[in-house]
C-alpha cells in the first residue's frame, strides 16, 4: 500500500508533529469527504506501507522529523511544488529563495532520485506568457541542478471551485499548439540541467520534445527507489481519466492548508480554513477533525 500525504494538505509545510504521532500509533483515521460519516480506519505498519508520498511546497519544518521516520523503517519520495509565481498567486509561500534552498537541503538529505520537482500548474495570461514561462523555469531548473532528476509538469484545469479566486488573473486556456509551443521550451532547460520531462494528467502526446506521460503517485518509480516490488499496481480509479496514479490512500483533510494558493482545489476558501485549522490536535486520530460519534468507522483495504 501507498500512503499520500497528501493532496489534500500539506502535511511536511504544517502537520510534521501530527502525522508523527500517527506513525507511532500504527494508525490514522480518514473521514470521507463525500460521506462524512463514513470513516476509514487506515493502518501505518511499516509492514503494510511500501511508500509514503509526500506532497509539499516547503518541507523546511519537516526535515529534523525525517531521521525519526527512517528509525520507524518507512521508505518514502518527495513531490516539491515549486513555482516561480509571486504572493499575487501564492499569498502563503515563503519567500522563493528560501523554498528554494529547502529543496536542496531535502535533497542532500535524501538524494535527488527522492525529490521530484512539480512546476504546476503551468498558468497562462497576458502577465504569465509563454516566454515568462522559458525564463522562469530556465532560472528555476538552472538552481536545482543536480538536486533533481525528474521534473513533473501540468497545465492549470479552469475546477468550478476556483474559477472565482483566478477571475482577475486572466487566464488563458492553452490549445494545443500552445501547449506544445511551451512544452519545448521548458525541454530544452531540463535536458540542460540532467532532468527528464514528464506531464502530469495531460492526453497531449509531446514525446516529440522528449516529454512523456507521468504519475505523480508512481508505483514503479517507488519500486526503484525503494527496493521493494511493486509494478503492477492498478490505476487510482477516483482521479482524473488523464491522471495515471497508481492506487493510494490518502489521509489528508481538504481546507487546512494555509498556502492560500488562487489556483488550489483542496481549499474552499481562507475562512472555512481558518474554521478547520481551530479544530487541529498532534495527538488527535484525524487531521484538524475529531470523531462526533455518528459515524460509522472501517477497516481500510490494504
Amino acid at each position: 500500500m501507498i500512503i499520500s500525504a497528501s493532496r489534500r494538505s500539506d502535511i511536511p509545510a504544517f502537520f510534521g508533529e501530527w502525522f508523527v504521532h500517527r506513525l507511532h500509533a500504527g494508525e490514522v483515521l480518514v473521514r470521507n469527504p463525500m460521506q462524512p460519516k463514513q470513516v476509514s480506519r487506515i493502518s501505518l505498519s511499516p509492514r503494510l506501507v511500501d511508500a509514503i508520498v509526500f506532497w509539499t511546497k516547503n518541507p523546511a519544518n519537516f526535515l529534523s522529523r525525517l531521521p525519526e521516520i527512517d528509525r520507524l523503517g518507512y521508505a518514502y519520495y518527495f513531490l516539491f511544488t515549486l513555482t516561480p509565481y509571486d504572493a499575487a498567486i501564492e499569498p502563503g509561500v515563503e519567500d522563493k529563495r528560501l523554498v528554494i534552498e529547502a529543496f536542496k537541503q531535502l535533497s542532500r538529505r535524501i538524494g535527488p532520485e527522492k525529490v521530484v520537482w512539480r512546476y504546476d500548474p503551468v498558468i497562462l495570461s497576458d502577465v504569465f506568457t509563454p516566454a515568462w514561462h522559458q525564463a522562469s523555469f530556465r532560472q528555476l531548473a538552472d538552481e536545482l541542478s543536480g538536486y533533481t532528476e525528474r521534473c513533473i509538469i501540468s497545465f492549470f484545469d479552469d475546477y468550478r471551485k476556483v474559477r472565482t479566486r483566478m477571475r482577475n488573473v486572466g487566464c488563458i486556456m492553452p490549445d494545443k499548439v500552445l501547449m506544445e509551443e511551451i512544452a519545448g521550451m521548458l525541454a530544452d532547460s531540463a535536458k540542460r540541467n540532467g532532468m527528464s520531462l514528464c506531464t502530469c494528467s495531460e492526453d497531449i502526446d509531446l514525446s516529440q520534445y522528449g516529454i512523456m506521460h507521468s504519475r505523480c503517485i508512481d508505483s514503479d518509480f517507488a519500486g526503484r527507489i525503494t527496493g521493494r516490488q511493486m509494478s503492477g499496481r492498478k490505476k487510482d480509479s477516483r482521479q482524473r481519466n488523464a491522471c495515471g496514479c497508481v492506487e493510494s490512500r490518502d489521509i489528508g483533510s481538504y481546507n487546512t492548508c494555509t498556502h492560500g494558493c488562487l489556483y488550489c482545489y483542496a481549499v474552499s476558501s481562507q475562512e472555512k480554513v481558518s474554521l478547520t485549522r481551530q479544530h487541529y490536535d498532534p495527538f488527535f486520530s484525524m487531521l484538524c477533525d475529531s470523531l462526533k460519534g455518528d459515524e460509522t468507522i472501517t477497516n481500510a483495504r490494504q
